[in-house]
């Protein structure tokens, strides 16, 4: 089996949410890792898995909304290891919570999280990640039924079991994220984690005391609705995935809906907001 891959070097304008776009809609196709960059993102494919036609059904490269260029490299024999370590770094939040790969020492954090950096999205680095584990570092979350949405690479069900949440649903519509999720609450020993493919459906009739969703405005939006109805009285909701530009829709929506406004998280123009019902 060849072990030559291509790498695909994408410029994206503007970046967000183009990045996280354009990596959704590869991730529908043999790519194996993502890699977020300055500019955009590197993708990477085995050439045996390649196509000359592969891009031409994206979305985001016929959108008049996205400007986006690339450049395709051929690479032997890619060491992984060594092709993270140039462009994952540990993540220290407050001190009190260090998220790593596994090829970083373990650190004397209060929780220590272990995360196989397949791709560099969902891996903490991001504002939302940091601002939501800011929100559940300062929450008393012991035995809450707890839902962690669009869970990405489950580093926030992770930590809420860590912190004696149970038992948690983490769910995401991405096929990657999915077996990521459960590949990484299995190596950081989380025994009250269940993962799930699909979407907002999948929690209709339940009931949580924490819903913890990082996602994006417009999908926030859709199904705020559903989150209310899932989130039983005196239950916290923590948001993120959108701008300071986007809080008044948001507020709109959950007060609206009979919750109320606790706290609020800034880091570079990007928000996490936090509800109580």
């Amino acid at each position: 089996m060849s072990n030559i891959y291509l790498g695909y070097h994408f410029s994206v304008e503007p970046k967000e949410p183009g990045s996280e776009i354009l990596v959704a809609e590869l991730g529908e196709k043999p790519f194996e890792s993502f890699i977020e960059t300055e500019n955009g993102v590197t993708a990477y494919i085995k050439k045996e898995h390649w196509t000359e036609d592969i891009l031409d059904d994206l979305f985001i490269l016929k959108s008049e909304e996205f400007k986006v260029d690339y450049t395709i490299e051929e690479i032997d024999q890619v060491n992984w290891n060594e092709e993270w370590e140039k462009h994952f770094e540990p993540i220290d939040v407050d001190g009190r919570c260090h998220v790593r790969a596994p090829f970083h020492a373990k650190t004397s954090a209060e929780f220590d999280i272990v995360i196989e950096p397949k791709m560099s999205f969902g891996t903490g680095h991001h504002e939302t990640t940091h601002m939501m584990i800011q929100h559940l570092l300062e929450t008393e979350v012991k035995n809450l039924k707890t839902l962690d949405m669009g869970c990405g690479t489950a580093i926030l069900a992770i930590l809420a079991e860590m912190k004696g949440a149970q038992p948690i649903d983490a769910i995401d519509i991405d096929n990657w994220c999915y077996l990521n999720s459960i590949e990484n609450a299995e190596r950081n020993g989380c025994k009250h984690i269940s993962v799930y493919e699909g979407d907002a459906a999948l929690i209709e009739g339940k009931s949580y005391d924490l819903i913890i969703a990082n996602i994006n405005r417009n999908i926030l939006l859709n199904d705020m609705q559903q989150y209310v109805e899932c989130l039983n009285k005196d239950g916290i909701l923590l948001l993120s995935g959108f701008y300071e530009e986007d809080i008044a829709a948001i507020d709109e929506s959950c007060t609206s809906k009979g919750l109320t406004y606790v706290k609020k998280f800034s880091r570079n123009n990007w928000v996490s907001l936090k509800y109580v019902n």
